[in-house]
């Protein structure tokens, strides 16, 4: 017999009840229950429960409706959508994931989905943020929150944690602020490895007794006395699980590449040395992964060469540098340091193509004429000499004035990267043209003054063509004829913005004077935005709406799914130009390599699992960079306490309002048991706090003075006084 057939005979007897006169309501919230749990897996409106039962007056729909909120709101049905149920599978026993906050409110999160579950801390079994648990769901009470038990722990994570150690005679704590553990670490004596009091430290909790209100830990390294620049920059990289030092092993392995290249090594490659080539970087930058070369063809075209560092020459898969390269997947690039994915003598001398010396490169080769078409373009491994290294202030130097070495080739570089932008942009490329904050630092690490990075036209030269380049290498392997299989390969892509997401944005900035069309073509919508962006330069909520404009949008990642790239408006685009700093470029190139040579599809689960990691290790080193320029932010206003600024409210949140100084960028909290005016309430879809007698508002975007009251460099927080 069919489901629905079965159900059919199930509420015959509710049908016939129905006919004729009314359903009571214990009878029909029978009726409804009975028709959920003969089907578990269908989702219901009112109106098909309606029929199902047999109810058909609109009073007693109406009374449908209710039940169902009652309930979903019981948790016997979760709402999919807008006035859809379906049963809630959640059983007594669920296996999910545990995360714990040092606020005490815990939660279980199931593994087949579903909305977190609330762990009290008397429940919890000291299960420990991200655990795998076994969990107890408990009888719901009557309008609280649905309450889980933990009772068994299945997989415990690596439990290490950063803080500072406060030593006594006979023990001692780590104190810290994870915002995981509300508890003190207990360190007995003889696990301190020689840490001491007010030094910053890693510990890893060994135990955690049933009884005990303190979990159990032993140290695992001394990072150096709190306070100080290396020891603090240490911990914020172990605070994100990054290494912060290169193991010794490997750095002895690569001690013994040799840096010679031999003779039958360069005979196997085309020959670049003799064409004027040169690079352009940061002027700080050891790694250069990069370099261009320029020669005139006799039809009058140009040749333009995109060389980028040959890593996988020397880094061959499974051996003990590429498995430390994959681990650590990217450089990271704190405020005042770069923590190499690859050991020093490959990234900054082996592979760097430093000017005067000979390096092999895997190239893109691009044949352009005077409007920047694309006559032709190919790949090929080479060997080149740099002839000059710019940074990119010398570049911009020449562009601007017409003098200097090279003029010729980097103002004729600069007209076709101005051509491939404007093309560009209108195919519907979006223009996030933000500056980044950046620090004088002295000596000791201290941050003396905060400048702004801007991007000129010597650096969107070499990222235009650093685009052409990503994009071509993508195609060459993407775009097939319709009768070939696609071969595995590794995009960087860009989904569609969210449509909800873009409602909010749009609806939000209309409070500042500014439309926005949300719907229409992928171009269409890009074309608002950079509309939007063009609109906001220069105004004070300029810095805000590019923020909220970008979190309006899904985040780039790694994937062998190819979808495009909506930001760049690529329907091909990879990640081939920075192998020395990323690892999705050393694959890119060892999978060119292979289809170069001829050889079959690479396993795009295998990679599919690469690209994962790879994405995931990347918004790691982003969030560790941004922790890196809090601290600095905090650093360099702890002198300035008492001090008023300007800012904008750039958050709000439940617990009080962010600002950022329109002078220097620093981020603050005004906290919102310091708005003593009045009871001040959260509304979270309008982005604004709102006073409950005098309904003051502050909203997102609000042009407010403050004063400086607080710098705690441990916290990395700013808290500021509305003035």
């Amino acid at each position: 017999m069919t489901k629905s057939k079965s159900r059919k005979k199930d509420n015959t007897n509710e049908k016939k009840s129905a006919k004729g006169k009314r359903m009571k309501k214990d009878q029909m919230v029978q009726s409804i229950i009975s028709v959920f749990q003969s089907s578990p897996k269908e989702p219901f409106n009112y109106k098909q429960i309606s029929k199902l039962i047999g109810v058909e007056s609109q009073v007693q729909k109406l009374q449908v409706v209710d039940i169902l909120y009652d309930l979903s709101a019981d948790d016997f049905i979760t709402e999919l959508d807008r006035g859809r149920y379906r049963l809630n599978n959640l059983g007594t026993i669920a296996i999910g994931t545990f995360t714990r906050q040092s606020n005490g409110k815990n939660s279980f999160i199931p593994e087949d989905g579903g909305s977190p579950v609330f762990v009290a801390e008397r429940n919890s079994k000291h299960a420990m943020d991200g655990d795998t648990v076994k969990v107890q769901l408990l009888a719901k009470k009557k309008g609280a929150e649905p309450e889980a038990e933990v009772v068994e722990i299945i997989a415990s994570k690596e439990r290490t944690f950063v803080g500072k150690l406060q030593v006594s005679k006979g023990f001692a704590f780590l104190i810290t602020e994870n915002k995981t553990l509300a508890n003190d670490i207990f360190i007995p004596r003889e696990k301190l490895k020689g840490g001491k009091n007010g030094n910053k430290a890693i510990v890893r909790i060994i135990e955690w007794p049933d009884e005990a209100k303190n979990p159990l830990g032993e140290v695992v390294d001394i990072l150096g006395t709190a306070g100080q620049n290396n020891a603090e920059m240490h911990a914020i990289l172990a605070e994100f699980g990054l290494p912060y030092k290169y193991p010794e092993s490997i750095e002895k392995i690569a001690e013994k590449i040799p840096e010679e290249i031999p003779q039958d090594e360069i005979d196997r490659r085309e020959d670049f040395r003799p064409v004027l080539t040169f690079t352009i970087d940061p002027k700080d930058a050891k790694d250069f992964d990069d370099a261009l070369s320029v020669r005139r063809l006799k039809n009058g075209n140009w040749e333009v060469g995109v060389h980028i560092a040959d890593v996988t020459h020397y880094v061959k898969p499974d051996t003990t540098i590429d498995k430390e390269a994959f681990m650590r997947a990217t450089s990271v690039y704190l405020v005042d340091r770069t923590i190499p994915m690859l050991p020093e003598r490959l990234s900054n001398l082996i592979c760097s193509l430093r000017p005067d010396e000979e390096k092999l490169c895997f190239s893109a080769i691009f044949k352009l004429d005077e409007q920047a078409e694309v006559k032709s373009s190919r790949l090929a491994r080479t060997v080149i000499k740099s002839d000059r290294r710019f940074t990119y202030e010398e570049a911009q130097q020449v562009i601007e004035t017409g003098e200097g070495d090279c003029r010729e080739e980097i103002l004729l570089l600069d007209k076709l990267a101005k051509i491939l932008r404007k093309k560009r942009f209108r195919h519907g490329a979006i223009n996030f043209d933000r500056y980044e904050v950046r620090f004088e630092i002295d000596a000791n690490g201290k941050p003396t003054s905060v400048y702004f990075k801007e991007s000129k036209d010597a650096n969107k030269l070499i990222e235009e063509f650093m685009l052409l380049a990503n994009k071509t290498v993508a195609e060459m392997v993407g775009k097939v004829p319709k009768n070939k299989t696609k071969k595995t390969f590794i995009y960087r892509i860009h989904e569609q913005p969210d449509p909800e997401k873009m409602e909010n944005f749009a609806s939000f900035i209309h409070r500042f004077g500014y439309r926005m069309k949300t719907e229409g073509e992928k171009s269409d919508i890009s074309k608002e935005i950079n509309q939007l962006l063009d609109k906001v330069q220069g105004k004070p909520e300029e810095n805000l709406i590019e923020t909220l404009a970008i979190r309006a949008m899904q985040k780039a990642r790694y994937s062998t799914e190819n979808v495009g790239h909506y930001g760049l408006a690529f329907e091909y685009y990879s990640h081939f130009t920075s192998p020395i700093r990323r690892y999705p470029d050393m694959l890119v190139h060892r999978l060119l390599e292979r289809y170069m040579e001829g050889g079959r599809s690479a396993s795009k689960t295998k990679y599919e699992d690469m690209c994962d990691h790879c994405s995931s290790m990347k918004q790691v080193a982003s969030n560790a960079e941004r922790s890196s320029i809090k601290y600095k932010q905090v650093e360099f206003m702890s002198d300035k306490l008492g001090m008023t600024y300007d800012g904008v409210i750039s958050g709000v949140t439940e617990w009080g309002l962010y600002v950022e100084l329109n002078e220097n960028k620093c981020e603050g909290l005004v906290p919102i048991r310091d708005l003593d005016d009045d009871y001040y309430e959260f509304d979270d879809k309008n982005y604004c706090l709102i006073g409950r007698r005098k309904k003051r508002i502050y909203r997102l975007g609000d042009s407010v003075t403050i004063k400086v009251a607080q710098a705690n460099l441990e916290r990395k927080q700013l808290d500021f006084v509305l003035v």
